[in-house]
């Protein structure tokens, strides 16, 4: 859950915090007879192929994020394996040249598409892709890139990209590029997850994702060993005393010295604005006069971000689940500590609606959140047994709590968890706050986490001190009872990070864009839904179009609305863009 502050989303103890998402990777796979935790009892809780689609997780407490992909797809429970995958790309003509010149060659790079292998355990280990209907394989490549884009002669590294060709070749529009959230998301491992919910736009689009720099094979960022991670998740994230103050400090520290260590070098450049940039470069070298882009939760930040620069080249452009552009850090978590206390007590309200069938002691919405709220007390005394030989910690409940709110067809399991906890059997929830983190059953972290602090940190300016995130703790809690101190600690979480950072908040006003449709959802938890209405003010007149959904969940375009589908269907494939200010339900 909570990672950092901004829209984008925080997962554990906040290694950063910015207010965006992380994007939540859906439920945990493998919760079931053949997983190592307890099978779920509920019928229509999430099952091998369950989840409401795409549902991006922007980080609590720092901005928003990834993707949650279909029923843990991130977190395939396979022994992840390197991928021996060569890059395949020129060498983009040398650094001899001007930085104009050496844009150019980069540009003319011709990519070695391949049959894509299986996810790296960085990008959340699995299987490989299967073909889509009709056969059509994924096919997987690396770009280069230039290291640092203020040095185009210099180093590069590689971006690992995946498609999917278009049905009809000869009605071809061009590519669409996908961003799924975090940051800190994998493309390559989230768009074949994802697939059967856009197939209707692979009619007239190659289907085109990426891990961006810092993230799965894109040159990951590395911090703390997996068992060191396991520790890292578990710890106190909402100290009370000067003791545990100190600790918990002690540890934001070492995160950040452990990232500083393995992956020093890249940790200035990993940053959203070099991301654009990539894209801009992918647009060119993917043959393209325009971008035509989909972006998810920190995806809209990355297209906000991108059509400030690049202008003349926005496409057609869709951003749902949108992070507020116009926030900082505070703000930006302040936003998702309302937004995931109003997703909760919609849960609540629905399960006292239901009655006797609901699971959960009290008769209103506040009883229910109460029952939590003494719930999480208990567990900061007294850890339960969770999976295998980890116990439930406080701060995993509510990782947990929060990963279940990213779409309402995971209520289910957070009411079952919340039941189970109460009875003393953690391994639902801890299941729940693994997938936020990207753990697999082997004890396997993706970079999902290191990733999102990087971009966070090198992003965002502010850095909050231990008296300055204390001062703060009172909005907080009244913001959310049950999320305001996990999201007001993660404040801290850029504080020891050893790269400054580039903005308070990112300009994203785009004069003379193509038109770019912002769909906000008014029950989102990670990206609130005024965050839309301020992303289509920045963008400028005439290009932002505002798209309102009534509904549940972390984004819109999947969560069953025809009406939502229609008008992105509509605008994508035909270029028809529908009246600002459209309400669907």
């Amino acid at each position: 859950m909570p990672t950092s502050p901004t829209g984008r989303h925080a997962a554990g103890p906040n290694p950063g915090g910015d207010g965006r998402d992380t994007d939540a990777p859906g439920p945990p796979e493998g919760h079931g007879p053949h997983g190592d935790t307890p099978a779920i009892r509920t019928d229509d809780a999430a099952g091998d192929d369950a989840g409401p689609g795409v549902v991006t997780a922007d980080r609590p407490g720092r901005r928003g994020g990834i993707a949650a992909r279909r029923a843990g797809t991130l977190l395939a429970a396979a022994t992840a394996t390197m991928l021996l995958v060569t890059a395949g790309c020129s060498d983009g003509g040398g650094g001899n040249g001007n930085g104009e010149q050496r844009d150019r060659d980069l540009g003319s790079q011709n990519l070695d598409w391949k049959p894509c292998p299986a996810p790296s355990e960085a990008e959340g280990g699995g299987t490989a892709p299967s073909p889509l209907p009709g056969g059509t394989k994924w096919e997987c490549s690396f770009m280069e890139v230039p290291r640092d884009w203020a040095e185009p002669d210099g180093e590069t590294i590689e971006l690992a990209l995946i498609r999917a060709k278009a049905r009809d070749q000869a009605d071809r529009i061009g590519s669409l590029i996908f961003n799924f959230g975090g940051p800190g998301g994998s493309g390559v491992s989230t768009l074949p997850a994802a697939a059967q919910d856009f197939e209707r736009l692979r009619a007239r689009y190659d289907l085109v994702s990426f891990d961006p720099r810092g993230v799965g094979r894109s040159q990951p960022v590395e911090c703390l060993d997996d068992p060191e991670l396991d520790q890292y998740y578990a710890q106190d994230a909402t100290p009370d005393d000067s003791a545990e103050e100190k600790t918990y400090s002690d540890n934001l520290s070492r995160y950040d010295a452990a990232c500083e260590e393995n992956s020093g070098p890249d940790l200035p450049h990993v940053g959203t604005t070099n991301a654009a940039r990539d894209m801009d470069l992918m647009r060119q070298v993917l043959g393209d006069d325009k971008l035509h882009y989909f972006g998810i939760s920190y995806g809209t930040e990355l297209g906000g971000v991108y059509a400030h620069l690049f202008p003349e080249n926005v496409g057609r452009a869709v951003f749902d689940a949108v992070v507020d552009p116009t926030s900082t850090a505070v703000e930006g978590s302040l936003g998702q500590a309302r937004g995931f206390q109003l997703a909760f007590t919609n849960f609540a309200e629905d399960c006292v609606a239901r009655g006797d069938a609901c699971q959960l002691p009290g008769s209103t919405p506040e009883e229910i959140q109460q029952f939590v709220i003494d719930l999480q007390n208990r567990l900061e005394k007294k850890p339960i047994p969770g999976i295998g030989d980890r116990e439930l910690t406080q701060t995993q409940a509510t990782n947990g709590i929060a990963q279940a709110l990213y779409s309402k067809e995971y209520w289910p399991l957070l009411e079952q968890g919340l039941d189970e906890a109460d009875g003393g059997d953690g391994s639902l929830l801890l299941a729940l706050s693994d997938a936020m983190n990207g753990r697999n059953r082997e004890g396997q972290y993706s970079n999902l986490q290191a990733a999102n602090a990087a971009i966070n940190c090198v992003d965002f300016k502010e850095r909050y001190s231990m008296e300055q995130t204390k001062a703060r703790l009172p909005e907080f809690r009244e913001a959310s009872p049950i999320f305001g101190d996990y999201l007001g600690w993660g404040l801290m979480g850029c504080k020891h990070w050893p790269v400054p950072g580039q903005w308070e908040t990112p300009d994203v006003s785009a004069p003379g864009a193509a038109p770019i449709l912002v769909i906000g959802n008014t029950g989102d938890p990670a990206t609130p839904y005024e965050g839309a209405r301020a992303m289509v003010q920045a963008l400028g007149k005439g290009v932002g179009v505002e798209l309102t959904y009534e509904g549940e969940g972390h984004g819109a375009y999947n969560s069953g609305s025809k009406c939502v589908a229609a008008a992105v269907d509509q605008y994508l494939l035909n270029g028809k863009v529908p009246a600002s200010g459209t309400v669907c339900q």
